[in-house]
């Protein structure tokens, strides 16, 4: 895989580490547990979406972009990502935040990846939940487009061909970091939304013929449609490099069983595993992507799923900055209230 023949501008800090997580892996007595820190990537707190924009912010600038517009939640990581990279390469940003959640709490709705878009000098506008928000973002780039501006447009989560290079390179590093440390790798388990961060990685292993079962914990659609939507990225990013086929639909595997009551609505699970990732390895989980991802990872170690023996590696995909927005979920010492129908 040629990568570089693709425009690509320096953004994250990589390659990120690879650790052992050995007091979670006590505590859960299962598989020996390492993680991927793309929490570390470095712009605006890090995060997964750093990887893929270091594509699309390049694809922008070839095009002769002057504004970048993107469009995600309320606490979108994505969101602030895209406004921190635009900041470093002087282009406006125009966010369209969707409340997915419809809680009206001033931090969810003010503080955490809200504040960082607006520190970065980003413009938001909210909209209402249901609608096809990338049609709505094309209808308003079109419109600043009548006025002189030259947009370039990010889909949610920056998950296109495009930005789904930027976990084709991860699946590179991450390989290439195993294979230097000596370290068989069982499993790989991380959360899937948008779909790019799966396709990516299911995409480079393919390509490289890694035979490292991926498995996506689902955050918001049902299992079929997280397959479908993913297999379809993944053989278009193939496509993209040169390699159409590579990936067959028995890559794509999603889990989507601890979404709960919906997107960016905390579980049970998902708070028991920021307090256990906090406590037992000093790391934060965001409660929208991360924990939940998580959570559905503890749940399948104590059900058997994942065993000692076995060696399985987190893909941390960042977003700890959302936990401002979702301080109603634990109370002053950090622990969880027991109620999630306060912490969105």
């Amino acid at each position: 895989m040629h990568l570089a023949r693709f425009p690509r501008i320096s953004l994250a800090h990589l390659p990120t580490p690879i650790e052992p997580l050995p007091r979670l892996s006590a505590a859960l007595g299962g598989p020996e547990i390492w993680i991927k820190r793309d929490d570390c990537t470095g712009l605006s707190t890090g995060g997964n979406k750093t990887r893929k924009l270091e594509f699309l912010m390049a694809e922008a600038l070839a095009e002769g972009a002057d504004m970048v517009m993107t469009q995600g939640a309320t606490q979108s990581n994505h969101a602030r990502q895209t406004a921190a990279a635009a900041a470093r390469l002087g282009l406006g940003c125009h966010i369209l935040l969707e409340d997915r959640t419809g809680s009206k709490a001033h931090n969810y709705n003010h503080n955490g990846n809200v504040l960082l878009d607006h520190l970065h000098g980003a413009t938001t506008e909210m909209c209402p939940s249901g609608g096809d928000m990338n049609a709505v973002m094309e209808k308003v780039a079109a419109e600043r487009r009548k006025t002189g501006a030259s947009v370039y447009t990010i889909p949610g989560g920056g998950s296109n061909p495009t930005g789904a290079l930027g976990y084709v390179n991860a699946a590179l590093e991450m390989l290439g970091q195993v294979n230097e440390a000596g370290l068989a790798i069982d499993h790989i388990v991380h959360a899937t939304g948008s779909a790019g961060t799966q396709a990516g990685l299911a995409t480079g292993l393919a390509a490289m013929n890694a035979n490292i079962p991926l498995l996506g914990i689902g955050v918001r659609a049902p299992q079929a449609k997280q397959e479908e939507n993913v297999f379809a990225l993944a053989a278009a990013t193939a496509e993209k490099l040169g390699c159409p086929g590579a990936v067959t639909r028995g890559d794509v595997v999603a889990n989507c069983d601890y979404v709960g009551d919906g997107y960016g609505i905390p579980t049970p699970g998902c708070l028991e595993a920021i307090a256990l990732f906090a406590e037992c390895e000093g790391i934060l989980l965001d409660p929208v992507y991360s924990a939940k991802a998580a959570a559905g990872l503890i749940d399948m170690i104590r059900g058997g799923d994942f065993t000692a023996g076995q060696r399985v590696m987190f893909l941390h995909t960042g977003g700890a900055a959302a936990l401002f927005g979702y301080d109603g979920a634990f109370d002053m010492t950090g622990k969880w209230t027991g109620s999630t129908a306060e912490a969105a």
